[in-house]
């Protein structure tokens, strides 16, 4: 359910704004991102699993708040940030 370190270091590297960079808006989102596409595939075998649903919930509002945070302090970035991963909005 969780994503290997080695993803999440090549997610850091993908989505980082420069070399020593693990905190951007950017990097959260895509790790967020990244850890609900595997829940929700977990949600396909495991139907009846409400308590990890309810940490899926949390991340998705989570994301929501950082990608609202990124739009407020810097459009273009929110709009190259969502169709790089391919977001809804």
């Amino acid at each position: 359910m969780s994503i290997t370190a080695d993803r999440k270091s090549e997610l850091i590297k993908e989505y980082a704004t420069n070399s020593n960079d693990t905190g951007s808006p950017e990097v959260q989102v895509a790790i967020l991102t990244e850890r609900i596409v595997n829940l929700t595939g977990h949600f396909k075998d495991h139907k009846k699993d409400l308590h990890s649903r309810r940490g899926l919930l949390m991340m998705v509002n989570r994301r929501r708040r950082l990608l609202d945070y990124l739009k407020s302090i810097d459009a273009p970035r929110y709009v190259g940030l969502i169709k790089r991963l391919g977001l809804r909005k």
